[in-house]
């Protein structure tokens, strides 16, 4: 499977790192992919963290060249993104694709922006629930939630379980994707 990784500065460092690292391990092939060109600028926690390179710049990605979506949160990186046409656009070509997605943390905010949370049973950082509410998602205060193609989960603590739903989803899209 090929995944693309939606961030810009500010993403929160584990929620990109540990998921690329479990995919990766699964013989995945991860793309991070940014409307910066070269690197983007992790938030480890309460500082700035490590610099991941770019693969692909925003503009030259393709959605249909993937088969999912990970959306990692931190509170800048979504913030951020959730303002730029490009990267909603690139967000909701995945829902109109049918290809899973993942999102955690503050992650949601970009579903917002990109319509597709009406109906939709999720979890985010506790701080987001009002605004999802309001944008028609049943929240739920749950480790990892998995709904009609997304896997939505809290925040760091909850990786293990984010990772194990990423992969059952995954496999089951790829199980699925072969058949037809």
């Amino acid at each position: 499977m090929k995944i693309a990784i939606l961030v810009t500065d500010g993403f929160e460092q584990v929620e990109l790192t540990k998921p690329r690292e479990m995919l990766d391990a699964q013989g995945a092939t991860t793309h991070v992919i940014s409307p910066q060109k070269d690197e983007v600028k992790a938030w480890n926690s309460i500082d700035w963290g490590e610099k991941v390179k770019v693969d692909v710049p925003l503009d030259n990605a393709r959605p249909e060249y993937y088969d999912a979506l990970l959306l990692p949160g931190g509170v800048m990186n979504p913030d951020t993104l959730r303002t730029n046409k490009e990267a909603i656009a690139f967000v909701k070509a995945f829902f109109d694709a049918g290809k899973p997605v993942a999102a955690i943390c503050h992650g949601p905010q970009l579903l917002i922006e990109a319509g597709v949370v009406k109906g939709r049973k999720l979890t985010s950082f506790p701080s987001l629930q009002t605004d999802l509410k309001n944008a028609g998602a049943e929240w739920v205060n749950e480790e990892v939630v998995v709904s009609d193609g997304l896997v939505t989960s809290r925040k760091p603590d909850d990786i293990p379980a984010f990772n194990k739903a990423i992969v059952e989803l995954y496999s089951q899209q790829l199980a699925e994707s072969s058949h037809a």
